[in-house]
Protein backbone atom coordinates (compact mmCIF):
# COMPACT_ATOMS: atom_id res chain seq x y z
CA UNK A 1 0.00 0.00 0.00
CA UNK A 2 1.09 3.48 -0.98
CA UNK A 3 1.72 5.92 1.96
CA UNK A 4 -1.56 7.35 2.78
CA UNK A 5 -1.66 11.13 2.60
CA UNK A 6 -1.19 13.84 5.52
CA UNK A 7 -4.66 14.78 5.83
CA UNK A 8 -5.15 15.19 10.09
CA UNK A 9 -2.20 16.20 12.70
CA UNK A 10 -2.34 16.02 15.96
CA UNK A 11 -0.43 18.50 18.30
CA UNK A 12 0.71 18.62 21.60
CA UNK A 13 3.67 20.05 22.55
CA UNK A 14 5.56 21.47 25.62
CA UNK A 15 8.20 23.51 23.10
CA UNK A 16 7.10 25.63 21.26
CA UNK A 17 10.20 26.87 19.38
CA UNK A 18 9.43 26.50 15.31
CA UNK A 19 5.45 25.34 15.58
CA UNK A 20 4.15 28.19 14.39
CA UNK A 21 5.90 28.29 10.89
CA UNK A 22 5.23 24.54 10.95
CA UNK A 23 1.47 24.14 11.53
CA UNK A 24 0.87 26.97 9.14
CA UNK A 25 2.75 25.12 6.33
CA UNK A 26 0.40 22.17 7.58
CA UNK A 27 -2.26 23.95 6.96
CA UNK A 28 -1.02 25.86 4.00
CA UNK A 29 -0.74 21.89 2.36
CA UNK A 30 -4.56 21.26 3.34
CA UNK A 31 -3.83 19.21 6.89
CA UNK A 32 -6.31 19.97 9.39
CA UNK A 33 -4.92 20.48 12.95
CA UNK A 34 -6.06 19.37 16.32
CA UNK A 35 -4.35 20.45 19.48
CA UNK A 36 -5.02 20.29 23.27
CA UNK A 37 -4.68 23.27 26.18
CA UNK A 38 -1.89 25.22 25.76
CA UNK A 39 -1.28 24.26 22.10
CA UNK A 40 -4.48 24.61 20.72
CA UNK A 41 -3.98 27.98 22.34
CA UNK A 42 -0.83 29.01 20.84
CA UNK A 43 -1.99 28.27 17.35
CA UNK A 44 -5.25 30.39 17.72
CA UNK A 45 -3.24 33.22 18.52
CA UNK A 46 -1.10 33.12 15.45
CA UNK A 47 -4.40 32.89 13.58
CA UNK A 48 -4.50 29.14 12.63
CA UNK A 49 -7.18 27.34 12.19
CA UNK A 50 -7.35 24.14 15.20
CA UNK A 51 -9.65 21.60 16.04
CA UNK A 52 -10.30 21.18 19.43
CA UNK A 53 -9.46 17.93 20.88
CA UNK A 54 -11.94 18.03 24.03
CA UNK A 55 -14.38 18.80 20.98
CA UNK A 56 -13.81 16.24 19.08
CA UNK A 57 -14.03 13.35 21.59
CA UNK A 58 -16.92 14.97 23.51
CA UNK A 59 -14.71 14.36 27.00
CA UNK A 60 -13.50 17.66 28.22
CA UNK A 61 -9.88 17.67 29.56
CA UNK A 62 -9.98 17.18 33.31
CA UNK A 63 -7.90 17.05 36.76
CA UNK A 64 -5.91 20.22 35.47
CA UNK A 65 -5.08 18.87 32.21
CA UNK A 66 -3.74 15.35 33.60
CA UNK A 67 -6.39 13.65 31.00
CA UNK A 68 -6.39 15.40 27.62
CA UNK A 69 -5.61 13.14 24.93
CA UNK A 70 -6.31 9.25 26.38
CA UNK A 71 -9.42 8.50 24.51
CA UNK A 72 -10.05 6.28 22.52
CA UNK A 73 -11.29 8.67 19.15
CA UNK A 74 -7.21 9.59 19.36
CA UNK A 75 -5.79 6.75 19.91
CA UNK A 76 -8.11 4.81 17.65
CA UNK A 77 -7.33 7.43 14.77
CA UNK A 78 -3.56 6.81 15.28
CA UNK A 79 -3.29 3.04 15.45
CA UNK A 80 -5.34 2.82 12.16
CA UNK A 81 -3.67 0.12 9.87
CA UNK A 82 -4.97 1.78 6.81
CA UNK A 83 -4.69 -1.28 4.65
CA UNK A 84 -7.23 -3.51 6.58
CA UNK A 85 -10.97 -3.22 5.84
CA UNK A 86 -11.98 -4.21 9.95
CA UNK A 87 -9.73 -0.72 10.80
CA UNK A 88 -10.96 1.20 8.41
CA UNK A 89 -14.69 -0.24 9.20
CA UNK A 90 -14.17 0.77 12.78
CA UNK A 91 -13.37 4.36 12.35
CA UNK A 92 -16.74 4.46 10.32
CA UNK A 93 -18.45 2.82 12.92
CA UNK A 94 -17.25 5.02 15.51
CA UNK A 95 -17.21 8.30 13.55
CA UNK A 96 -13.34 8.18 14.39
CA UNK A 97 -10.88 10.02 11.94
CA UNK A 98 -7.39 9.05 11.29
CA UNK A 99 -4.22 10.80 12.01
CA UNK A 100 -1.64 10.44 9.68
CA UNK A 101 0.81 12.83 11.66
CA UNK A 102 1.11 13.17 15.23
CA UNK A 103 3.80 15.65 16.63
CA UNK A 104 4.57 15.77 20.76
CA UNK A 105 7.29 17.12 22.67
CA UNK A 106 6.85 16.20 26.41
CA UNK A 107 6.77 17.81 29.66
CA UNK A 108 10.36 19.28 30.48
CA UNK A 109 10.67 17.19 33.31
CA UNK A 110 14.97 17.10 33.23
CA UNK A 111 14.42 20.86 32.66
CA UNK A 112 12.54 21.02 36.27
CA UNK A 113 14.68 18.49 37.84
CA UNK A 114 17.82 20.05 36.64
CA UNK A 115 16.77 23.44 38.80
CA UNK A 116 18.41 22.98 42.49
CA UNK A 117 15.31 23.64 44.43
CA UNK A 118 12.83 21.62 42.71
CA UNK A 119 10.87 19.87 44.96
CA UNK A 120 9.96 16.09 45.03
CA UNK A 121 6.02 17.25 44.06
CA UNK A 122 7.34 19.61 41.37
CA UNK A 123 9.28 17.16 39.74
CA UNK A 124 6.26 14.53 39.84
CA UNK A 125 3.89 17.16 37.84
CA UNK A 126 6.48 17.19 35.34
CA UNK A 127 5.88 13.63 34.18
CA UNK A 128 3.90 13.22 30.64
CA UNK A 129 1.72 10.54 30.81
CA UNK A 130 -0.44 11.51 27.41
CA UNK A 131 2.74 12.39 25.33
CA UNK A 132 4.83 9.19 25.83
CA UNK A 133 1.34 6.80 24.79
CA UNK A 134 0.87 8.73 21.97
CA UNK A 135 4.82 9.13 20.62
CA UNK A 136 4.68 5.39 21.61
CA UNK A 137 0.94 4.66 19.39
CA UNK A 138 2.24 6.88 16.65
CA UNK A 139 6.00 5.44 16.50
CA UNK A 140 4.12 1.81 16.80
CA UNK A 141 2.08 2.27 13.46
CA UNK A 142 4.64 4.20 11.51
CA UNK A 143 3.83 1.98 8.37
CA UNK A 144 1.27 4.49 8.04
CA UNK A 145 2.14 7.65 10.62
CA UNK A 146 4.26 10.02 10.71
CA UNK A 147 5.79 11.15 14.50
CA UNK A 148 7.47 14.06 15.61
CA UNK A 149 9.30 14.59 18.47
CA UNK A 150 11.95 17.44 18.09
CA UNK A 151 11.16 20.90 16.22
CA UNK A 152 14.77 20.31 14.23
CA UNK A 153 12.48 17.16 12.08
CA UNK A 154 9.90 19.79 11.40
CA UNK A 155 11.52 21.00 7.96
CA UNK A 156 11.90 17.28 6.67
CA UNK A 157 8.49 16.14 7.00
CA UNK A 158 7.08 19.51 5.44
CA UNK A 159 9.10 19.48 2.56
CA UNK A 160 8.02 15.94 1.48
CA UNK A 161 4.13 16.82 2.41
CA UNK A 162 4.25 19.60 0.31
CA UNK A 163 6.36 17.75 -2.44
CA UNK A 164 3.99 14.20 -2.21
CA UNK A 165 1.30 15.35 0.05
CA UNK A 166 2.38 12.38 2.20
CA UNK A 167 5.88 11.31 3.70
CA UNK A 168 8.15 8.59 2.53
CA UNK A 169 8.08 5.01 4.82
CA UNK A 170 11.64 5.50 4.96
CA UNK A 171 11.28 9.07 6.80
CA UNK A 172 8.38 7.51 8.61
CA UNK A 173 10.88 4.93 9.61
CA UNK A 174 13.85 7.09 11.07
CA UNK A 175 11.31 9.28 12.68
CA UNK A 176 9.69 6.58 15.00
CA UNK A 177 13.57 5.02 16.05
CA UNK A 178 14.19 8.64 17.52
CA UNK A 179 10.99 8.55 19.24
CA UNK A 180 11.31 5.70 21.06
CA UNK A 181 14.93 6.99 21.81
CA UNK A 182 13.29 10.16 23.60
CA UNK A 183 10.37 7.96 25.14
CA UNK A 184 13.27 5.45 26.88
CA UNK A 185 15.77 8.66 27.59
CA UNK A 186 12.73 9.84 29.25
CA UNK A 187 11.93 7.37 31.52
CA UNK A 188 15.37 6.61 31.85
CA UNK A 189 15.76 10.19 33.42
CA UNK A 190 12.72 9.73 35.64
CA UNK A 191 13.95 6.42 36.98
CA UNK A 192 17.44 7.83 37.72
CA UNK A 193 15.34 10.71 39.32
CA UNK A 194 13.29 8.96 42.14
CA UNK A 195 16.43 6.42 42.56
CA UNK A 196 18.24 8.96 44.11
CA UNK A 197 19.09 8.45 48.01
CA UNK A 198 18.95 5.00 47.50
CA UNK A 199 21.51 2.95 49.10
CA UNK A 200 21.92 0.50 46.33
CA UNK A 201 22.38 3.86 43.50
CA UNK A 202 26.11 4.80 44.77
CA UNK A 203 26.60 1.49 42.46
CA UNK A 204 23.86 -0.06 41.37
CA UNK A 205 23.59 -3.35 39.62
CA UNK A 206 22.60 -1.77 36.55
CA UNK A 207 23.84 1.73 35.34
CA UNK A 208 22.15 3.81 32.44
CA UNK A 209 24.25 6.31 31.19
CA UNK A 210 21.86 8.44 28.97
CA UNK A 211 24.18 10.46 26.41
CA UNK A 212 23.16 12.89 23.56
CA UNK A 213 25.52 13.26 20.74
CA UNK A 214 26.83 17.05 21.27
CA UNK A 215 29.11 17.31 18.50
CA UNK A 216 31.49 15.58 15.85
CA UNK A 217 34.77 16.06 16.55
CA UNK A 218 37.62 16.94 13.62
CA UNK A 219 39.29 14.12 14.92
CA UNK A 220 40.28 12.35 18.19
CA UNK A 221 43.82 12.59 19.85
CA UNK A 222 45.24 11.56 16.38
CA UNK A 223 43.92 12.38 13.31
CA UNK A 224 43.30 8.90 11.77
CA UNK A 225 40.49 8.82 15.17
CA UNK A 226 37.56 9.49 14.56
CA UNK A 227 35.81 11.29 17.79
CA UNK A 228 32.55 12.63 18.57
CA UNK A 229 31.47 14.58 22.39
CA UNK A 230 28.51 13.87 24.42
CA UNK A 231 26.38 15.00 26.94
CA UNK A 232 25.29 12.98 29.83
CA UNK A 233 21.85 14.08 30.73
CA UNK A 234 21.03 14.93 34.34
CA UNK A 235 24.57 16.07 35.45
CA UNK A 236 24.57 19.95 36.33
CA UNK A 237 27.02 22.61 37.01
CA UNK A 238 30.00 23.97 35.01
CA UNK A 239 30.74 21.99 31.96
CA UNK A 240 32.97 22.13 28.82
CA UNK A 241 30.09 19.85 27.60
CA UNK A 242 27.58 22.77 26.32
CA UNK A 243 29.83 25.47 27.20
CA UNK A 244 29.30 29.02 25.45
CA UNK A 245 32.18 29.66 22.95
CA UNK A 246 32.97 33.54 22.47
CA UNK A 247 35.70 33.20 20.26
CA UNK A 248 38.01 30.72 17.60
CA UNK A 249 37.70 27.69 16.14
CA UNK A 250 36.08 24.63 16.84
CA UNK A 251 37.13 22.42 19.79
CA UNK A 252 39.32 19.01 19.42
CA UNK A 253 39.32 16.32 21.30
CA UNK A 254 42.67 17.08 22.86
CA UNK A 255 41.64 21.04 23.82
CA UNK A 256 38.35 19.58 25.85
CA UNK A 257 40.48 16.88 27.84
CA UNK A 258 42.77 19.80 28.61
CA UNK A 259 40.38 21.94 29.36
CA UNK A 260 38.55 19.44 32.01
CA UNK A 261 41.99 19.25 33.95
CA UNK A 262 42.12 22.83 34.15
CA UNK A 263 38.67 23.38 34.90
CA UNK A 264 38.77 20.52 37.72
CA UNK A 265 41.85 22.12 39.26
CA UNK A 266 40.72 26.04 39.88
CA UNK A 267 37.10 24.70 40.57
CA UNK A 268 38.22 23.66 44.15
CA UNK A 269 41.01 26.10 44.77
CA UNK A 270 38.80 28.87 46.91
CA UNK A 271 41.02 32.04 45.91
CA UNK A 272 41.67 33.59 42.06
CA UNK A 273 43.35 30.73 40.74
CA UNK A 274 44.87 30.49 36.78
CA UNK A 275 45.72 26.75 35.96
CA UNK A 276 48.27 25.94 33.09
CA UNK A 277 47.50 22.70 31.36
CA UNK A 278 49.67 20.36 28.27
CA UNK A 279 48.89 16.75 27.81
CA UNK A 280 46.49 16.88 30.56
CA UNK A 281 49.30 17.88 32.96
CA UNK A 282 49.36 21.00 34.58
CA UNK A 283 52.69 22.91 33.78
CA UNK A 284 51.53 25.85 35.84
CA UNK A 285 49.37 26.97 38.53
CA UNK A 286 48.95 29.50 41.01
CA UNK A 287 46.57 31.48 43.61
CA UNK A 288 46.69 35.29 44.36
CA UNK A 289 44.81 37.55 46.06
CA UNK A 290 44.05 39.24 42.22
CA UNK A 291 43.51 37.02 39.27
CA UNK A 292 46.11 38.63 36.82
CA UNK A 293 48.82 38.00 39.68
CA UNK A 294 47.53 34.61 39.65
CA UNK A 295 47.85 34.33 35.81
CA UNK A 296 51.00 36.15 35.59
CA UNK A 297 52.46 33.26 38.19
CA UNK A 298 50.67 29.86 36.72
CA UNK A 299 52.11 31.05 33.38
CA UNK A 300 55.77 31.81 34.59
CA UNK A 301 55.38 28.28 36.10
CA UNK A 302 56.90 26.49 33.28
CA UNK A 303 56.87 29.07 30.31
CA UNK A 304 58.37 26.81 27.71
CA UNK A 305 55.32 24.22 28.41
CA UNK A 306 52.98 26.20 28.74
CA UNK A 307 53.45 27.67 24.64
CA UNK A 308 50.43 25.79 23.37
CA UNK A 309 48.92 25.13 26.18
CA UNK A 310 44.89 25.53 27.85
CA UNK A 311 44.00 27.71 30.75
CA UNK A 312 41.59 27.33 33.37
CA UNK A 313 40.41 30.43 35.24
CA UNK A 314 38.00 30.19 38.53
CA UNK A 315 37.06 33.78 38.24
CA UNK A 316 35.28 36.26 36.00
CA UNK A 317 38.01 37.32 32.96
CA UNK A 318 38.56 41.04 33.54
CA UNK A 319 40.71 43.34 31.48
CA UNK A 320 43.59 42.86 33.66
CA UNK A 321 44.21 39.67 33.74
CA UNK A 322 43.38 39.60 29.71
CA UNK A 323 46.05 41.76 28.72
CA UNK A 324 48.44 39.17 31.19
CA UNK A 325 47.34 36.51 28.89
CA UNK A 326 47.81 38.50 25.59
CA UNK A 327 51.58 39.11 26.21
CA UNK A 328 53.86 38.79 23.43
CA UNK A 329 55.60 35.81 22.73
CA UNK A 330 53.08 33.41 24.15
CA UNK A 331 50.58 31.23 22.38
CA UNK A 332 47.54 30.21 24.25
CA UNK A 333 45.27 27.63 22.51
CA UNK A 334 41.85 28.23 24.68
CA UNK A 335 40.62 29.63 27.64
CA UNK A 336 38.16 28.30 29.97
CA UNK A 337 36.10 30.61 33.17
CA UNK A 338 33.37 31.52 34.62
CA UNK A 339 32.64 34.54 32.25
CA UNK A 340 34.55 36.87 30.53
CA UNK A 341 34.34 40.91 30.86
CA UNK A 342 33.67 42.28 27.65
CA UNK A 343 36.95 44.06 27.77
CA UNK A 344 38.74 41.14 28.54
CA UNK A 345 37.51 39.69 25.24
CA UNK A 346 38.05 42.46 22.92
CA UNK A 347 41.90 41.93 24.31
CA UNK A 348 42.13 38.44 23.64
CA UNK A 349 40.24 38.61 20.07
CA UNK A 350 42.31 41.73 19.00
CA UNK A 351 45.88 41.54 20.64
CA UNK A 352 47.95 38.52 20.32
CA UNK A 353 48.69 37.22 17.29
CA UNK A 354 46.71 33.91 18.12
CA UNK A 355 43.50 36.19 18.45
CA UNK A 356 41.75 34.31 15.70
CA UNK A 357 42.11 30.85 17.22
CA UNK A 358 41.72 31.59 20.77
CA UNK A 359 38.83 29.49 22.24
CA UNK A 360 37.28 31.19 24.59
CA UNK A 361 35.12 29.11 26.64
CA UNK A 362 31.64 30.26 29.33
CA UNK A 363 30.96 27.38 31.70
CA UNK A 364 28.92 29.73 34.35
CA UNK A 365 29.64 30.23 37.99
CA UNK A 366 31.18 27.19 40.32
CA UNK A 367 27.85 26.93 42.60
CA UNK A 368 28.15 22.90 42.38
CA UNK A 369 29.83 20.23 43.23
CA UNK A 370 31.63 18.24 40.71
CA UNK A 371 29.75 14.95 39.38
CA UNK A 372 29.85 12.67 41.96
CA UNK A 373 30.79 9.45 39.56
CA UNK A 374 33.84 9.05 37.34
CA UNK A 375 33.69 7.16 34.29
CA UNK A 376 36.25 5.13 32.16
CA UNK A 377 36.07 2.76 29.54
CA UNK A 378 37.53 -0.80 29.36
CA UNK A 379 36.92 -3.08 26.74
CA UNK A 380 33.91 -4.95 27.20
CA UNK A 381 32.83 -2.60 30.20
CA UNK A 382 32.95 0.44 32.38
CA UNK A 383 35.10 1.40 35.55
CA UNK A 384 33.04 3.70 37.85
CA UNK A 385 34.47 5.73 41.12
CA UNK A 386 33.49 8.32 43.23
CA UNK A 387 35.29 11.26 41.40
CA UNK A 388 38.84 12.09 43.77
CA UNK A 389 37.59 16.13 44.38
CA UNK A 390 36.61 16.27 48.02
CA UNK A 391 39.10 18.37 50.50
CA UNK A 392 41.75 16.08 52.71
CA UNK A 393 40.71 17.07 56.00
CA UNK A 394 43.57 18.92 57.79
CA UNK A 395 42.77 17.02 61.44
CA UNK A 396 43.69 13.87 59.62
CA UNK A 397 47.29 15.34 58.61
CA UNK A 398 50.39 14.76 61.14
CA UNK A 399 53.74 16.79 61.34
CA UNK A 400 55.83 13.53 61.64
CA UNK A 401 58.57 15.09 62.14
CA UNK A 402 60.62 17.06 64.33
CA UNK A 403 60.97 20.26 62.11
CA UNK A 404 57.71 22.12 61.73
CA UNK A 405 56.48 24.31 58.82
CA UNK A 406 56.45 27.91 59.01
CA UNK A 407 53.29 29.78 58.01
CA UNK A 408 54.05 30.34 54.61
CA UNK A 409 54.90 26.52 54.20
CA UNK A 410 51.56 25.67 55.13
CA UNK A 411 50.20 27.94 52.83
CA UNK A 412 52.11 26.34 49.92
CA UNK A 413 51.73 22.58 51.02
CA UNK A 414 47.51 23.25 51.06
CA UNK A 415 48.26 24.67 47.64
CA UNK A 416 50.64 21.97 46.45
CA UNK A 417 48.75 18.91 48.01
CA UNK A 418 45.24 20.81 46.00
CA UNK A 419 47.83 20.10 42.63
CA UNK A 420 49.86 17.57 42.96
CA UNK A 421 46.40 15.25 42.56
CA UNK A 422 45.44 16.41 39.13
CA UNK A 423 48.91 15.41 37.97
CA UNK A 424 49.66 12.11 36.15
CA UNK A 425 51.33 9.31 38.46
CA UNK A 426 54.20 9.08 39.48
CA UNK A 427 53.54 12.90 40.69
CA UNK A 428 55.50 15.34 42.44
CA UNK A 429 54.64 19.19 42.50
CA UNK A 430 57.06 21.64 43.84
CA UNK A 431 55.42 24.98 44.86
CA UNK A 432 56.43 28.53 46.96
CA UNK A 433 54.21 31.75 47.17
CA UNK A 434 51.40 30.26 45.86
CA UNK A 435 52.72 29.31 42.50
CA UNK A 436 53.42 25.60 41.10
CA UNK A 437 57.39 26.19 39.73
CA UNK A 438 58.23 22.64 39.07
CA UNK A 439 56.40 18.92 38.15
CA UNK A 440 57.12 15.64 37.58
CA UNK A 441 54.60 13.71 36.25
CA UNK A 442 53.76 10.18 35.08
CA UNK A 443 56.90 8.46 36.03
CA UNK A 444 57.34 4.81 36.34
CA UNK A 445 59.21 5.72 39.42
CA UNK A 446 58.90 8.29 42.16
CA UNK A 447 62.62 8.83 42.61
CA UNK A 448 62.83 10.18 38.80
CA UNK A 449 59.35 12.01 38.98
CA UNK A 450 61.52 14.15 41.58
CA UNK A 451 64.70 14.91 39.49
CA UNK A 452 62.24 16.15 36.74
CA UNK A 453 60.33 18.47 39.10
CA UNK A 454 63.62 20.22 40.92
CA UNK A 455 65.04 19.94 37.10
CA UNK A 456 61.78 22.17 36.19
CA UNK A 457 61.74 24.33 39.06
CA UNK A 458 65.52 25.03 38.78
CA UNK A 459 67.06 28.16 40.94
CA UNK A 460 63.08 28.29 42.50
CA UNK A 461 63.39 24.61 43.85
CA UNK A 462 65.52 25.82 46.62
CA UNK A 463 62.77 27.44 49.32
CA UNK A 464 59.58 25.51 47.61
CA UNK A 465 57.64 22.45 48.83
CA UNK A 466 57.78 18.82 47.50
CA UNK A 467 54.10 16.95 47.47
CA UNK A 468 53.91 13.58 46.48
CA UNK A 469 50.63 11.77 45.41
CA UNK A 470 51.81 8.70 47.11
CA UNK A 471 54.42 7.35 49.74
CA UNK A 472 58.22 7.06 49.01
CA UNK A 473 59.22 3.47 49.21
CA UNK A 474 62.47 4.59 49.84
CA UNK A 475 64.67 7.71 51.48
CA UNK A 476 66.32 8.53 47.99
CA UNK A 477 63.99 11.01 47.04
CA UNK A 478 63.72 12.74 50.25
CA UNK A 479 67.71 13.55 50.36
CA UNK A 480 67.54 14.93 46.96
CA UNK A 481 64.24 17.18 48.45
CA UNK A 482 67.23 18.39 50.77
CA UNK A 483 70.29 18.77 48.12
CA UNK A 484 67.98 20.91 46.13
CA UNK A 485 66.54 23.51 49.22
CA UNK A 486 63.48 21.97 49.60
CA UNK A 487 61.55 23.58 52.68
CA UNK A 488 58.80 21.10 53.71
CA UNK A 489 57.40 17.79 52.01
CA UNK A 490 53.73 16.90 52.65
CA UNK A 491 52.78 13.30 51.56
CA UNK A 492 50.10 10.32 52.33
CA UNK A 493 52.33 8.22 54.06
CA UNK A 494 52.33 4.05 53.96
CA UNK A 495 55.09 3.21 53.31
CA UNK A 496 56.98 0.02 54.96
CA UNK A 497 59.96 2.48 55.35
CA UNK A 498 57.65 5.23 56.61
CA UNK A 499 60.18 5.18 59.47
CA UNK A 500 63.35 5.45 57.05
CA UNK A 501 61.58 8.67 55.14
CA UNK A 502 60.73 10.17 58.69
CA UNK A 503 64.65 9.56 59.41
CA UNK A 504 66.10 10.91 56.24
CA UNK A 505 64.27 13.90 56.69
CA UNK A 506 65.13 14.30 60.59
CA UNK A 507 68.81 13.73 59.70
CA UNK A 508 68.33 16.81 56.73
CA UNK A 509 66.30 19.01 59.04
CA UNK A 510 63.02 18.97 56.53
CA UNK A 511 59.66 18.79 57.71
CA UNK A 512 57.22 16.38 56.77
CA UNK A 513 53.33 16.05 56.91
CA UNK A 514 51.48 12.71 56.19
CA UNK A 515 48.08 12.87 54.90
CA UNK A 516 46.95 9.94 55.28
CA UNK A 517 44.89 10.05 52.07
CA UNK A 518 46.38 8.81 48.37
CA UNK A 519 45.72 10.70 45.28
CA UNK A 520 47.52 8.53 42.42
CA UNK A 521 45.72 9.94 38.83
CA UNK A 522 46.01 7.22 36.12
Amino acid sequence: MQSPPVQRALISTSDKSGLSQFARGLVDAGVSIYSTGGTRRHLESEGLPVHDVAEYTGFPEMMDGRVKTLHPKIFAGILCRHNRDDDREALTTHAIESFELVVVNLYPFEDTIRRPDTSREEAIEQIDIGGPSLVRAAAKNQRFVTIATDPEQYSSILDEINEHGCTSLELRQDLAAAAFRSTANYDRAIADYFSTGEEASDFSPEIDLKLTREAVLRYGENPHQPAAVYRQLGTHGPSLVGARQLNGKELSYNNLLDLDSALSIVRLVAGPAVAVIKHNNPCGAATATDLSVAARRALDGDPVSAFGSVLGLNRTVDAATAEVLATPGQFIEAIVAPDFAAEAVEILTTKPKWKNNVRLMVVGQFDTAPSKHHFRSLEGGMLVQHGDVDSDPENDWNVVTDAEPTTAGWNDLRFGWSIVRHVKSNAIALCQEGALCGVGAGQMSRVDAVDIAIQKAGDRASGSILASDAFFPFPDSILKAAEAGIAAVIQPGGSRKDDEVIAACNACKLPMILTGRRHFKH
